[in-house]
């Protein structure tokens, strides 16, 4: 039986369509403007990206533990995170390492907590996510008490540095996907999650420990999503109780249109990169159309699903 071709194996990619995707409405961008400031959307385009990828990687993680698993507290984390960073270092550079622990460490708690709750009160994890995050977000309200803490000028420079055009943070968010990719593909816990979203059960009659497993993964995307809210805060000038609003939606959207499978046991982290890109450059391109809100909102649902359609048609196909 004769090899398949390079080219439909690359075709066959579900992360190609959001690739695809991302360029076509940057294209579109581009000819709308006649060539101008498409180099600036660009750089604007991977510096939002960067934090949508973070929290899309820890999203990712759960949505493939299989049908049922998503974190919904990642915005309150991001918000309670970058609240306790902000008010530790109040502004000392000296302070900036101890203010990054302070909120990986909140996430590592709060991923315990959500799944202390899953398992205690045998809830669905959408449920339990969303109860944390009620709690969560009101802690941040309660100490925030509507403080506006600017970061250390050295976190700042950070986040918003930029070399030949292209976004320091940009770059680190790269290797930081990299690394998340080895960790799923060529570690035993990643190949541990692979295998409960495929079949829990299974995994469990094989040896894989799926509660400590299960815990970890939600530890990963509330500490992924603490690193988010302190990179974010640095980036805005200091953490705002609104702080990871649109991040809910997006980091599910990221996932999905980044050729995750919905049902578990099958991810794809190099698509985290295109769907982040195209939700910022779609986005883009309908203001600079110049279109209405309601209009916008309309044609980014209906964008978004065909590109959704596309990835999985290919998949079935495969």
């Amino acid at each position: 039986m004769a090899a398949e071709p390079a080219w439909q194996r690359l075709l066959a990619q579900p992360w190609l369509w959001s690739y695809l995707a991302a360029a076509s409405v940057w294209a579109a961008t581009i000819a709308f403007t006649q060539g101008q400031g498409g180099g600036q959307v660009l750089t604007a385009a991977f510096t939002f990206a960067a934090f949508f990828v973070i929290v899309g990687i820890g999203q990712m993680f759960v949505v493939t533990l299989g049908p049922g698993n998503v974190d919904l507290s990642i915005p309150a984390t991001m918000t309670l995170a970058g609240t306790l960073a902000m008010r530790i270092m109040d502004g000392h550079e000296a302070l900036i390492l101890p203010g990054l622990a302070l909120a990986l460490g909140c996430g590592v708690v709060i991923g315990a907590i959500n799944y202390g709750l899953i398992r205690a009160l045998r809830i669905p994890p959408i449920i339990a996510t969303l109860s944390s995050s009620f709690l969560i977000q009101s802690t941040a309200i309660w100490y925030n008490r509507g403080i506006r803490i600017k970061p250390p000028p050295a976190l700042a420079e950070f986040a918003t540095a930029q070399v030949a055009g292209v976004p320091v943070l940009a770059v680190g968010v790269i290797l930081l996907t990299v690394l998340m990719h080895v960790l799923l593909t060529r570690t035993r816990y990643g190949r541990a999650v692979l295998a409960i979203g495929q079949n829990q059960r299974a995994a469990g009659l094989a040896g894989i420990p799926v509660d400590r497993i299960r815990l970890g993964t939600y530890m990963l995307c509330a500490t992924l999503a603490g690193l988010c809210g302190y990179v974010q805060a640095g980036f805005a000038g200091g953490a705002a109780l609104n702080m990871g609003e649109e991040y809910l939606l997006a980091s599910i959207a990221v996932v999905v249109i980044g050729g995750t499978s919905v049902a578990g046991g099958n991810a794809n982290v190099p698509g985290l990169w295109g769907a982040a890109l195209f939700l910022f450059l779609l986005v883009t391109m309908l203001n600079t159309f110049g279109l209405g809100a309601g209009i916008r909102l309309v044609m980014t649902g209906i964008i978004i699903i065909a590109v959704i359609i596309a990835a999985s048609g290919r998949q079935r196909a495969r």
